[in-house]
Formats: structure tokens, C-alpha cells, sequence
């Protein structure tokens, strides 16, 4: 499965996608995850945020930029082939969970796309055919959060990422939680 993160704060992402289970995964060659720096596509001295047309508080992120890096990203058409999705975590979307976690697990790529700010401009998804998805009913500063958990769940469910009999019964695998635990 190749995992492609667009996202400003590329340092974010280091240390947790080489570590651990999500380390361990593309090593063994079951996740390819990459993360590409959204600040490449933004020219020298410019912002990749501008105010809102129309007025309202907070940054909007800058369409132009957006799209460089989604050519570069979906080459060479920006088409997204079956067997992918392009994400943004949002508050607008549909609520995560593990049955969403599971069906993307299934897929050959996922793109999340990391908004930040007030959000992305919305003539993205006029352009791109994004899916928005939330964490939850609450507001963080940006997409990096969610689309990290996003990945973790993903990655985890794919065979060969942890043992079957771990996955098999995890919390939420038959709709239940998990019993305690002790050592």
C-alpha cells in the first residue's frame, strides 16, 4: 500500500512513520509511505496561506501550490486512479472509524491531504475528487494529527503488519471494545 502525505510541516511525520509498527511495515515492504513538502511548491517569498475572500478570521491555504504538488503527486494528470482515495481530515467530514479504517487498508493508495489554517481553498475540491473525513467533534490546528492516526489504523490492518491474532482482536475488529489488560 503507498501512503502519500501532503502536508507544511513535513518534520511532523519523521519520527513516527520510521518507527514502530509503521517503520517495521515498510520495511518489510507492505507500506511505502511518503511524505512531500508542501513548502517546495510555494515560490521563494511567497505564503502558502492567504486571507479569505469575502473576509472572516484565520488563513486559507493557497490553491496553487496545492495543485503543483498533487501533479507532482498524481502524475501526470491528477487523476486518481481506482483503487485510491484522496483524503482531507476535516471537521466537515464523515466521522473515522475502524470499519473506514479497514476499507482503506484494502486499497492500493491513499493521498491525504493535510489542510492547516482556516482550511483549504475550496476550489480543491471543485478540482480534486477529495473525500473529507474527521477525527472527531473538535477543531485542531491542521490535518497532520488526523491524517497520522489515519495511517497508523490503516497500516496496522494490512496482513503481515502485526501478528493476525493481534489485529484479529483489537478493539472495534468485532464491533466490541477490548477487555482489560494486565501484566
Amino acid at each position: 500500500m503507498r501512503i502519500d502525505i501532503v502536508t507544511l510541516f513535513r518534520a511532523f511525520f519523521e519520527p513516527i512513520i520510521s518507527g514502530s509498527i509503521l517503520g517495521r511495515a515498510q520495511e518489510k515492504g507492505l507500506a511505502d509511505i511518503r511524505v512531500h513538502d508542501l513548502w517546495r511548491y510555494v515560490p521563494a517569498g511567497e505564503r502558502a496561506d492567504d486571507a479569505p475572500y469575502g473576509g472572516g478570521a484565520g488563513m486559507v491555504m493557497r490553491l496553487a501550490p496545492l495543485m503543483s504538488c498533487l501533479e507532482d503527486v498524481l502524475a501526470p494528470d491528477l487523476n486518481v486512479p481506482d483503487g485510491a482515495r484522496v483524503i482531507v481530515p476535516s471537521p466537515a467530514g464523515a466521522r473515522f472509524d475502524h470499519a473506514m479504517a479497514a476499507h482503506w487498508s484494502g486499497l492500493e493508495r491513499l493521498v491525504i491531504v493535510c489542510g492547516h489554517y482556516e482550511g483549504i481553498d475550496e476550489r480543491f475540491f471543485e478540482l480534486v475528487p477529495a473525500t473529507e473525513v474527521s477525527l472527531g467533534d473538535f477543531v485542531l490546528t491542521g490535518g497532520e494529527i488526523p491524517a497520522l492516526a489515519f495511517v497508523d489504523a490503516c497500516v496496522r490492518l494490512l496482513p503481515g503488519a502485526i501478528a493476525p491474532q493481534s489485529a484479529a482482536q483489537d478493539s472495534f475488529a468485532d464491533g466490541a471494545l477490548d477487555w482489560p489488560h494486565y501484566t
